[in-house]
């Protein structure tokens, strides 16, 4: 398999979707995932940049995957362009090409940082 340099990852509540580039963006990875089936994928990567659609479970698969070893950035939906008809098999691509360096990202939160905040 060619080195995946970026992947882009649409989450969803049963299946999620992933597509992986390499450098030059040529699409080398296409798959539909099962939630139990995530983290193995992942797994067996070599360490990528990982753009996800920003939700309300978006963190906590960038924890999972930061501690894989993989670098995850969290964009808000309006970063994200389907140039073409809004499906699932597209998001991820859209996603993958809206991960780049000037673009602004959220920060996953921390688990420690999300302790604190649950504390009276």
């Amino acid at each position: 398999m060619e080195k995946v340099s970026t992947v882009g990852l649409d989450i969803a509540k049963h299946v999620f979707q992933i597509r992986g580039v390499e450098a030059l963006g040529v699409a080398v990875l296409r798959r539909k995932l099962r939630r139990d089936d995530v983290a193995g994928s992942f797994k067996v990567l070599p360490p990528c940049l990982i753009g996800i659609e920003a939700c309300a479970t978006a963190h906590y698969w960038a924890r999972v995957l930061m501690a894989l070893g993989h670098e995850v950035r969290l964009m808000p939906a309006s970063y994200v362009n389907v140039k073409r008809q809004k499906n699932e098999a597209m998001d991820p691509e859209a996603i993958c090409e809206a991960v780049e360096p000037s673009a602004r990202y959220n920060s996953s939160n921390r688990s420690n940082h999300c302790k604190r905040s649950l504390r009276p």
